[in-house]
This record gives C-alpha cells, sequence and structure tokens, in this order.
C-alpha cells in the first residue's frame, strides 16, 4: 500500500465513491502550474471558456492534452497517483484514460454542474478513478462529491454544461439537486496538491469561484483491470474519433498507455 493512504481510505473510497489524498501532487504542483498556463496560452480541439448569458468571471476548461504538454506527461509518469490509483481501485494495472484542466478565475459565477462522468464516456468497470487537484488553495470553490452515488442503480442523464441540454437520450434518471433533496455531499478545503480521488459514477459539481484568487485545478482520469470498451447511444465526451474500439475490448494501449 502507499503510504499516501490507509486500509481505511481504500475502504471509504470503495464504500462512498470519494477519499482525500493529502499532498498526491504536492511535489508537482508548480510543474502543473507551468502545464495549466501553457494549456491556456495553447488552447487544444475541445478547450471552453462555458460562457453563459447572465454568468460573469471566466471559466476555462479542455482535456486530452497530455500528448502535446510535456509537464502533464511528466507528471503522469513520475507522480504517485497511478500506484494510490491501484491501491484505491483494488486493480493490479492502471491505464490512463484522459487529463482534464479547469480554471475558475476570480468572481467566476457559474458553478460545475451536478454530473457524472461515466456516462459521457465508452469505458465501463468498477475498477475507474479521477484525481482532481487544486493548484491554488481552496474551500468555497473546492470539489463536491454525493457519497454512495457510485454504487446507484442508473447513471445521472449526461448533460451539456453550458445549455443544459441532454447529451444524448438513454435510460437514466434526472439530474438531482443533492443539496436541495438532503444527499450526503463531502466535501474538502484543500491545499495545492492535494486531491479528491472519486469514482467515475460519483456524482459531483463544484460552486463558482467568488473568492479574489484563482482556482486552477487539474484532473486526469484512469481505468483498471475490469475496465472496457462500451458503445454509448452517440458522441462521446471525450470523442477519441477513428479509435476502432468494439464492445467488450480493452483500451488500446497505444492511444491509452498503461501507467503501472
Amino acid at each position: 500500500m502507499h503510504p499516501l493512504i490507509s486500509q481505511s481510505d481504500i475502504d471509504t473510497y470503495q464504500a462512498d465513491g470519494v477519499v482525500l489524498v493529502r499532498g498526491l501532487f504536492r511535489d508537482h504542483v508548480d510543474a502543473l502550474r507551468a502545464g495549466v498556463a501553457r494549456n491556456m496560452a495553447e488552447p487544444g480541439p475541445f478547450a471552453s471558456t462555458n460562457d453563459r448569458k447572465g454568468e460573469t468571471g471566466l471559466f476555462f476548461d479542455d482535456y486530452c492534452n497530455w500528448q502535446r504538454i510535456p509537464e502533464f506527461s511528466d507528471v503522469l509518469q513520475n507522480s504517485a497517483a497511478a500506484s494510490v490509483a491501484a491501491d484505491l481501485m483494488g486493480s493490479r494495472s492502471v491505464q490512463l484514460f484522459h487529463d482534464h484542466v479547469l480554471v475558475k478565475e476570480p468572481g467566476t459565477s457559474m458553478a460545475t454542474p451536478w454530473h457524472q462522468d461515466n456516462p459521457y464516456y465508452f469505458v465501463e468497470g468498477r475498477q475507474t478513478i479521477s484525481f482532481w487537484s487544486p493548484l491554488d488553495p481552496v474551500r468555497d470553490a473546492t470539489l463536491r462529491c454525493v457519497a454512495g452515488s457510485h454504487l446507484w442503480p442508473k447513471d445521472v442523464v449526461p448533460t451539456r454544461w453550458v445549455s443544459e441540454a441532454a447529451f444524448f437520450e438513454g435510460d437514466y434518471i434526472p439530474v438531482p439537486d443533492p443539496d436541495a433533496d438532503g444527499m450526503r455531499i463531502v466535501e474538502f478545503a484543500m491545499e495545492p496538491g492535494d486531491a479528491v480521488a472519486f469514482h467515475f459514477r460519483t456524482l459531483h459539481g463544484a460552486r463558482g469561484n467568488q473568492s479574489a484568487t484563482r482556482r486552477r485545478a487539474f484532473s486526469v482520469r484512469m481505468v483498471g483491470d475490469d475496465a472496457r470498451y462500451v458503445a454509448r447511444p452517440g458522441p462521446t465526451s471525450p470523442p477519441f474519433p477513428g479509435h476502432d474500439m468494439v464492445p467488450g475490448q480493452k483500451l488500446r494501449e497505444d492511444w491509452f498507455p498503461i501507467l503501472l
């Protein structure tokens, strides 16, 4: 077991679908900040500023950039993330799915809507994990997760963040309001390099950033032994066009490298 976590952390992750890992990227904060700066200066094809009428500030996000941003690639190869992921997932292997950058500048009113990542993705499995790590101290603009939602019998409908329209139709449950519904929401005050680990099926979101400082966050998604490609009702996010995989196949290793 990696020294950053305990058996209690593993048990919590399995039961709640979310756990805090203090200091996971502590030694890589400067590199990740440099990578985020490079990403914002040179956005990729999936970059968005999430412009919504009536909202203030800037909410930038972009994903699938590890191959062109060396700071991201270096951190993924040289941090403890894969080892910790293996322990939390209970998996022998760890495979990279993709990276994601989310930046809320001071005075950004737009919240990250409640959602599960799983229905947007073309992968299914019990052994999945995301790490969300702030590169600035966070209090109110931290990640919020609904404990146990990774065990719900159905996924929540995936929606587009700006329009709130359904990403595609399917057998989904409506997006709930966890605050109004009295669900157990887990959130943490965090320092740069801390990381929230959460399952692909864990419902999560984040408030806007009304503070006077930036809220930069780096996220990485990984899968374990049992993850397999699955077809969705429409184009997924990320789309990964031309992947040539078929349902039931492990993700191709030339696109999704084995980290452990």
